[in-house]
């Protein structure tokens, strides 16, 4: 297991490398940031020359790049064009998006494995059509569209939640967020949980713990289940970075100050340093969750061993 960790880290770095690349190059051919710094009116060129030299942007492409990477593994992300460092914002974004995405995965493990379970053993009957169904209309909506409806109805409407979360965003407040942030990715969790549940109740090591007489219960949780949720578990897994990455839609209608919120804000700002920097972080958030989906799969199948 050992080697095997240390095998998976070693190429982790070159992703790391390519894919901050890959970004880095990306963002640089967004426009020129240093005219969203003179706003409507055009900067004259001694003005843009001396913001490019103050911010590194008269140097080659490669040369930002290696300067930059220089930097983040000294903890410095830079600084956003309005002169506030790049840590910073991520010191107050991240854990903001943290807490929604975790809100958001509970949902999904909770309501979608749940849901997936009961529609899997009940395959073909009126619950698993009506569930089957509502995954399909909840895919079908865009993510906009559900938070704003939930919004209107749940908060204008009813009065039930606030219409905007707080700037100290408490885990109360950001339960509707989570589960419009989750909602799609609850629909595919719960399918893809029911169509796993279904094909390995099938399975001849299913029907010998049911021939030695296992309770229904312990051929289902200790030996169905744990099986069925390895393609469960790589798809949470990957989700966790695409839910903190994709959560501009849903920070920006709940008024939520966090990582999509500020990746918005740099994008309309042209602001490379903060872009590269909070993606650049995504893409850590990335490999190592997948690192640790790899991990669990030994925990799930004893069969599953890593040299």
């Amino acid at each position: 297991m050992g080697r095997y960790v240390i095998r998976r880290l070693l190429q982790m770095i070159p992703v790391f490398f390519g894919a901050t690349l890959l970004i880095f190059l990306m963002v640089n051919v967004m426009g020129d940031p240093i005219a969203g710094l003179c706003g409507d009116r055009k900067c004259d060129p001694a003005t843009a020359a001396q913001l490019k030299k103050e911010f590194g942007l008269d140097k080659p492409v490669w040369q930002q790049y290696a300067t930059y990477m220089g930097n983040v593994f000294t903890g410095d992300f830079g600084t956003a064009f309005n002169g506030q460092k790049v840590t910073e914002l991520m010191a107050t974004a991240f854990p903001l998006t943290i807490r929604l995405t975790l809100v958001a995965i509970v949902f999904e493990i909770v309501i979608g494995i749940s849901l997936g379970v009961v529609t899997g053993l009940r395959r073909g009957r009126p619950i698993d059509t009506v569930v089957l169904l509502l995954t399909l209309v909840v895919i079908a909506i865009p993510t906009f569209v559900t938070g704003l409806l939930l919004q209107l109805l749940l908060g204008v409407e009813w009065g039930i939640m606030k219409p905007s979360v707080s700037s100290e965003a408490p885990l109360n407040e950001l339960i509707v967020p989570g589960l419009v942030l989750a909602s799609v990715s609850l629909a595919y969790v719960t399918r893809l949980t029911r169509t796993s549940i279904a094909e390995n109740r099938r399975a001849d090591y299913v029907r010998t713990a049911i021939a030695k007489g296992l309770p229904r219960r312990r051929v289902i949780t200790r030996h169905l289940l744990r099986n069925s949720l390895i393609p469960v578990v790589t798809f949470i897994g990957t989700d966790i970075g695409a839910l903190m990455g994709g959560a501009i839609v849903t920070e920006r209608i709940f008024n939520i100050h966090g990582v999509g919120f500020q990746l918005y804000q740099g994008i309309l700002r042209q602001s490379t340093q903060t872009v590269v920097g909070f993606v650049t972080v995504l893409v850590l958030v990335f490999l190592v969750a997948n690192l640790i989906v790899d991990l669990l799969y030994a925990v799930l199948d004893p069969r599953i061993r890593y040299a």
